[in-house]
Formats: structure tokens, C-alpha cells, sequence
């Protein structure tokens, strides 16, 4: 059985997605061989194996490890005990900032997305709509209440600031005019005030 972790602790499926980001980033997904991730990793294409059921898995794990976290802190900020536009704020900056710390993982998905297996596209587009969804559900909590406009369709509200998100690495780099938190708040406020009655 292929070791869990190498001298200093990291665990093999983590030193498998880190070098598989890297060079996914790097030279592209389907320029990317599984000898080279292995290599890149150090280890075996059995552990590779044993963790990952093929370079189509790792890619989908590069993503999904990203949207589990922020479906995480969704979840966290939908049931805070908020005020509904503070939590809509707080949850549209922290999927800006989440997807800038995780850039590289975000580019390669959207680059790569179409790359995966009908099985997997399927499971990734499930994860995402469940992520929308939660949003949306805040979004329509507010229109409710009447602390939101209601004629713009909560749908259309979701795709905008996710669609604005989608295109960050296209343009955003860490030692440009605007960090990561300034970029978040000045597209959550874009949201709030589209969004305010």
C-alpha cells in the first residue's frame, strides 16, 4: 500500500493535486502526461492510482476541493444570523476572494471543464447548481423581505456577479493596482447596488 505521507508530513493525494495544479497551470491539461504528475509529486502512478482513479479524477478534484470550500462558507454565511444584505454581501465577496486564492485551480477548470468525462461534467455541473442555488435562495430571501428590487429575476442576479467571477483570471494578478479583498468588495458592492430597490 502506497504511503500517505512523505517526509515532512504532506500527504500523498495533496503533494498528487499540487503538482498536478501546477502543471495542469503550467502546460495545460491534456498536455500534461500522468508520468510527468507522478514524477512531479514523487511518487508511484500506483499511489497515483491508488488515490485517483485517473488524470480525469485529479482534474475534477483540482475544481471540487475549491467549491467544497466555498459551499462551506456559503452554508456559513446564508445561516448566520445577519441582517439578509449582509449576508449576501459577505458571501459575494467571499467567493471573489476564495476564487482569487485559488486561481490557478479556477483558470485550469474553466480552461479544461470540457475535458472531463460525461460522468464527471454531469457531477461538477450538479456541485455548481447546488452553489447557485444557495445564493440565488439568498437573493430571493431579500427580494421577499422588499430589501431587494424584485423586477430583475434572482436567476439573472446569480449569473451576473458569477459570470464577473468567471473571467478573473483572465485579467486579475496579484501585484496589479487592487488586492484581492478590494477587487471582492467592489464587486459585491456592484451586486448590492444593482440589487437595491
Amino acid at each position: 500500500m502506497p504511503r500517505t505521507t512523505d517526509g515532512d508530513g504532506t500527504p500523498v493525494p495533496q503533494r498528487l493535486l499540487a503538482a498536478a495544479t501546477r502543471l495542469f497551470a503550467e502546460q495545460g491539461y491534456d498536455r500534461t502526461s500522468v508520468q510527468e504528475i507522478v514524477e512531479a509529486a514523487g511518487v508511484t502512478k500506483g499511489a497515483l492510482y491508488h488515490y485517483f482513479g485517473s488524470k480525469d479524477d485529479l482534474l475534477h478534484e483540482v475544481y471540487a476541493r475549491v467549491l467544497r470550500l466555498q459551499q462551506e462558507r456559503l452554508d456559513a454565511f446564508a445561516d448566520a444570523d445577519e441582517p439578509v444584505e449582509k449576508r449576501v454581501r459577505d458571501a459575494a465577496a467571499d467567493v471573489v476572494v476564495t476564487t482569487i486564492e485559488n486561481l490557478d485551480d479556477a483558470s485550469i477548470f474553466f480552461r479544461s471543464m470540457h475535458q472531463l468525462s460525461p460522468e464527471k461534467n454531469k457531477q461538477v455541473r450538479a456541485e455548481r447548481r447546488r452553489y447557485h442555488e444557495r445564493f440565488r435562495a439568498l437573493i430571493e430571501e431579500g427580494q421577499r423581505t422588499g430589501v431587494f428590487a424584485k423586477e430583475i429575476p434572482a436567476d439573472l442576479v446569480v449569473d451576473y456577479h458569477f459570470g464577473s467571477i468567471h473571467h478573473l483570471s483572465t485579467w486579475y494578478r496579484p501585484d496589479g493596482p487592487l488586492s484581492r479583498q478590494e477587487v471582492a468588495d467592489h464587486l459585491a458592492g456592484l451586486l448590492l447596488r444593482a440589487l437595491r430597490p
